[in-house]
């Protein structure tokens, strides 16, 4: 099981910010497919923030892939506070440097009778230094999301991922 702590700062909605507990579990279920489940507590309150079971196609020949799934919210009711989730991402690298690429990445999120609830849609440069020192991989991400008009800015080192967005969000990930 893959856990981290997420910490998010910046004007969220109630009960998006601060210290959160996340664990995720990937399922192998076939040989280009997965069951991801993964969920989130907060951690000053103890309260579940989400739960999510998403089912994963990889397409490695296309650097591709599909994710379709629901995502409990809050965890209260799940059965009255849910959407179904719809992902794809696709990778573009550059075949001067393979360590280069453009991401695609879109999600749409839909109520119980389907419909839209929320949408996004990211475009990012990515960059992955590896061994910058020894034994430290660094990847750098410049994005921008369609839907919200907004530039951001990622870096990973190992364990350690911060983003940066341009209205003054941030959030701060580290991998345990």
């Amino acid at each position: 099981m893959e856990t981290s702590l997420r910490l998010r700062a910046g004007s969220q909605p109630q009960g998006q910010g601060g210290l959160r507990i996340h664990a995720k579990e990937k399922l192998p279920i076939a040989s280009n497919a997965l069951l991801q489940v993964h969920g989130e507590f907060h951690a000053t309150t103890g309260a579940p923030t989400y739960l999510a079971l998403l089912l994963r196609h990889f397409y490695p020949r296309l650097s591709a892939n599909l994710g379709l799934g629901i995502h409990f919210h809050n965890c209260k009711a799940p059965w009255d506070d849910f959407t179904y989730t719809l992902r794809a991402k696709k990778a573009i690298p550059f075949p001067s440097n393979p360590l280069l690429g453009i991401n695609l990445k879109g999600l749409l999120l839909a109520d119980t009778h389907f419909r839209p609830t929320n949408q996004a849609a990211s475009v990012e440069l990515a960059w992955t230094i590896l061994d910058l020192k020894k034994g430290q991989d660094v990847r750098l991400k410049l994005g921008y999301q369609l839907f919200h008009k907004m530039p951001y800015f990622q870096l990973r080192e190992n364990s350690w991922t911060f983003t940066s967005y341009m209205d003054g969000k941030w959030d701060v990930r580290f991998e345990l």
